[in-house]
C-alpha cells in the first residue's frame, strides 16, 4: 500500500472525510473495498465525472478494490437539483443509459487480479423491494429533521416550487446502496464529490444503525471550478461529454488545450497520472513561458488518450497542427477534419467563390476590401497555400474530401467553407 491519503491531498483530491486518522489507517492496512456511484441521467458521462472516475482508478492503482455503481434505480429518480425538479426518464431509456455509462467507465479500471473492479447496479436490490419493506426496513432509520438540512433540499424548500417526496427520498436510496454493498461485498468506503456529502453520510448513518460493529468511511473530493467563476466542464456549446458522438475527440482535446493558465496547475494535479516531478516541471514551464501552453498540451494529450484512445488522439493532434500550417491537411481523415472545422467559424456555399468573397463572408475580415489587403500583404491562405492573386478562385480539385476549404488569415485566425453544390 502507498500512502494514498497524502497523495490525494497533494493532488487536491481530499476535501472531506468522516475520520481522517481512521481512514488513513484503513487504507494503509488495506486493501479496502470502496465504491463510487454514477447516475444515468444522460446518455454519457461528462468531463466533470472524470474527477470521480480517475480517483477510483487512482485508489485501485494504490491496491484497493473498486465497486463502480451505475444507478439503474437512483437514475430513475435523480439527485435533487438546487433549482428545479428533474424530468423523470422512462425505465427503458434509463436502462440504455446504464449500459452506455458502464461501457464508458470500464476501460478506466482493471477487472483482473486480487483487487479486480466490479460493476454494480442498484436496481438489483431495489427492483423487487416493496414500498412497505422500503418504509419499514430502511425509511425507519432516517430522521426527517436531518434530511431537511441537506443543502439542495433546503434550497428547494425555500423556493416556490418546493420538492417532491420522490426527490426527497433520493438520499434514502443512496444510503441503502452503501448498506447493500457493505453486506454483499464488504464495502467499507464510499467516495464521491463534496456536493454529495449529505448522501455519503446518510449511508454511513444507516450502516451504523443496522450494523453497529461496522467500521465504514466516507471520502469526498472537492468540486472543480474555473478561475472565472463559471462551471467546470461547460462551454458555450454546453457540457463536454465523454461520448465521441456528443463531443468529438477534437473538441474534447481543444477543451483541455484552452484551459486557463490560472486553472491548469490544479487540473493537472487532479486529473493527470504523471509524477509529481513531471507536474512540477510543467507548472514551471507554464509560469515561465505560458504562451507555449506545455501543461495544457500535456493534459489534453493524456486525457484524450485515456478517453478516446491513442489513435484518435494522434489524429486530433495532426489535425490541430495541420490547420495552422504545420502539417498536411490532405492527409487528415474526413471525420476528424469535419470535427475540427465545426469548431471554427464556417459557412456553406453552393459553388467555390473568389477568395476575397469567402474571407469576407465567413467573417475573417470585415469587408472584401480588407480581404484584398490581406492577400496583398501575404496573410491569406487557402488549405495552407498562400493566396497571391486578389482575384483567385479555388478550383473544385482544391476541395478537401470534395467539400472543404480551410481559410486562414495570418497565423492564428481560422475559418472554413463547405461547398455543397454537386
Amino acid at each position: 500500500m502507498t500512502d494514498i491519503v497524502d497523495e490525494l491531498k497533494w493532488r487536491g483530491l481530499f476535501a472531506l472525510s468522516t475520520d481522517e486518522d481512521a481512514l488513513r489507517k484503513a487504507l494503509a492496512d488495506g486493501p479496502v473495498t470502496f465504491y463510487c456511484g454514477f447516475d444515468p441521467t444522460a446518455p454519457s458521462l461528462h468531463v466533470g465525472h472524470l474527477v470521480q472516475v480517475l480517483t477510483v482508478r487512482r485508489l485501485q492503482q494504490a491496491g484497493h478494490r473498486p465497486l463502480a455503481l451505475v444507478g439503474g434505480a437512483t437514475g430513475l429518480i435523480g439527485d435533487p437539483r438546487p433549482t428545479a425538479e428533474r424530468t423523470l426518464n422512462d425505465p427503458e431509456t434509463v436502462a440504455g443509459w446504464v449500459e452506455k455509462l458502464r461501457r464508458q467507465i470500464e476501460p478506466f479500471l482493471s477487472f483482473e487480479g486480487e483487487n479486480a473492479a466490479v460493476m454494480v447496479n442498484n436496481l438489483d436490490w431495489t427492483a423487487n423491494l416493496s414500498a412497505i419493506e422500503f418504509l419499514r426496513d430502511i425509511g425507519k432509520h432516517f430522521r426527517v429533521n436531518k434530511m431537511l438540512t441537506k443543502d439542495s433540499v433546503a434550497r428547494r424548500l425555500e423556493s416556490d416550487q418546493g420538492i417532491s417526496y420522490t426527490e426527497f427520498s433520493y438520499q434514502i436510496l443512496q444510503g441503502m446502496d452503501f448498506l447493500q454493498l457493505y453486506r454483499r461485498y464488504g464495502c467499507t468506503l464510499q467516495q464521491g464529490g463534496s456536493d454529495q456529502w449529505g448522501n455519503l453520510t446518510a449511508g454511513l448513518d444507516l450502516i451504523h444503525r443496522l450494523e453497529p460493529d461496522a467500521n465504514v468511511h466516507a471520502l469526498a473530493t472537492p468540486l472543480m471550478t474555473k478561475a472565472d467563476g463559471t462551471k467546470f466542464g461547460k462551454t458555450e456549446g454546453g457540457a463536454v461529454w465523454l461520448d465521441a458522438e456528443m463531443t468529438t475527440p477534437y473538441a474534447f482535446y481543444q477543451f483541455w488545450l484552452n484551459v486557463d493558465d490560472r486553472d491548469i496547475s490544479r487540473y493537472m494535479r487532479i486529473l493527470s497520472f504523471r509524477s509529481r516531478e513531471e507536474l512540477e516541471e510543467l507548472e514551471r514551464q507554464t509560469e515561465e513561458r505560458p504562451q507555449a501552453r506545455a501543461a495544457q498540451r500535456a493534459l489534453a494529450e493524456e486525457l484524450t488518450t485515456l478517453v478516446h484512445g491513442a489513435e484518435q488522439t494522434a489524429a486530433v493532434i495532426a489535425a490541430s497542427k495541420a490547420l495552422f500550417g504545420q502539417g498536411e491537411l490532405a492527409g487528415l481523415d474526413e471525420r476528424t477534419l469535419a470535427a475540427a472545422l465545426s469548431e471554427v467559424p464556417h459557412v456553406k456555399v453552393a459553388e467555390p467563390a473568389p477568395v476575397v468573397d469567402l474571407f469576407a463572408e465567413v467573417g475573417l475580415v470585415p469587408s472584401k476590401s480588407a480581404a484584398r489587403r490581406t492577400v496583398k500583404e501575404g496573410g491569406a491562405y487557402v488549405n495552407n497555400v498562400k493566396v497571391t492573386a486578389e482575384d483567385a478562385v479555388p478550383a473544385r480539385e482544391d476541395l478537401l474530401h470534395g467539400r472543404w476549404l480551410v481559410l486562414r488569415r495570418g497565423k492564428k485566425n481560422l475559418a472554413a467553407v463547405e461547398v455543397t453544390g454537386a
